[in-house]
């Protein structure tokens, strides 16, 4: 019999090598499960271009799915292939990258945000009031740990942000002591559980080894931590986790429902809006640029479609009348 490990094993262990996130873990895992299914469960080392071809055009026309998800797929497989099989693509070439269409941002008007943020409550209305006053994403938020902010400096850290990099953005003031009063009610419950021997958090990569005291200190736990306890899937450790993304998801839903808001905002709208108030509060690009962590002044730029009246100022003929 074989001993090597199973295929999905080996995947994710060339993941963890990489220090990938577990989300990434389990997206490119079922990626991997679905083609193999899709191939009447062939082995992938029997396939090559023809069949990834084949699997994507099939999520395209009979699966209907965005560009977004088929280039998931695609980066899935690539990643079996090249890092997994140690295979060489020849025919990566051949292989049709669906094209993204290009969609301005849907962006809230300030009269908007008010309404919607009126409706939440508690750490909904925390975090989605962060990700308005400094441009974070969602994920950003809930994984902000007591060390990154900087009340004196009036400044929030964000580590490893999208593309594996940290940027610094601003505290809003307004937020100043909601944040204290939520840091004081955090504290409180990391002092109860390290009394029970726990208090313990997730760090990332290698760093729990090199410093093995630090879970436990206060600087890194989560700002905004889990309302309960769960186990960690890679180490089976029980631990408390940071804030359910999906819980601010929904009430953030419910809140643009009862606001009576009729764009299609989710919390990362938040993000949109915040890069343009800040230009047409007349703040210079290359700044909303650093805030936003974009490497390129271009994927900023896209705000300056959607300000209210252009990048020029331009008065409509009809106003004219």
């Amino acid at each position: 019999m074989d001993g090597r490990p199973r295929l999905l094993d080996q995947v994710r262990e060339q993941i963890r090598l990489k220090h990938y996130s577990i989300r990434t873990e389990r997206v490119y895992c079922e990626w991997v499960k679905r083609f193999i299914r899709f191939h009447d469960y062939r082995h992938p080392v029997e396939m090559g271009a023809p069949e990834v071809e084949s699997f994507l055009s099939h999520l395209a026309v009979n699966k209907d799915v965005a560009a977004s998800t088929q280039n998931q797929a695609l980066a899935a497989l690539l990643f079996l292939y090249k890092e997994v099989l140690r295979q060489d693509l020849p025919w990566l070439g051949e292989v049709v990258r669906a094209k993204k269409p290009s969609r301005l941002p849907v962006v809230l008007s300030i009269k908007e945000v008010q309404a919607i943020l009126a409706n939440l409550e508690e750490e909904p209305w925390l975090i989605a009031s962060l990700l308005y006053g400094t441009g974070m994403r969602l994920m950003e938020a809930v994984r902000l740990r007591v060390k990154d902010i900087d009340f004196g400096r009036r400044e929030i850290v964000i580590r490893d942000g999208k593309g594996k990099k940290d940027r610094v953005t601003v505290l809003p003031m307004r937020l100043v002591e909601p944040l204290k009063v939520q840091l004081a009610h955090v504290r409180h419950l990391h002092q109860h559980e390290m009394a029970q021997g726990r208090g313990d958090v997730y760090l990332p990569d290698a760093l729990a080894r090199k410093y093995p005291k630090a879970p436990w200190e206060w600087g890194w736990q989560y700002v905004f931590p889990a309302s309960s306890l769960s186990v960690d899937p890679r180490s089976g450790a029980v631990r408390r986790h940071h804030f359910n993304e999906q819980k601010l998801q929904r009430a953030f839903k419910r809140a643009v429902q009862v606001a009576g808001v009729v764009k299609l905002a989710t919390p990362h709208t938040l993000r949109h809006s915040f890069a343009t108030h800040l230009l047409e509060s007349g703040q210079d690009i290359r700044t909303v640029q650093e805030l936003l962590g974009h490497s390129d002044v271009k994927t900023t730029m896209i705000y300056t479609h959607v300000l209210n009246r252009g990048r020029l100022a331009v008065l409509s003929p009809l106003d004219r009348v």
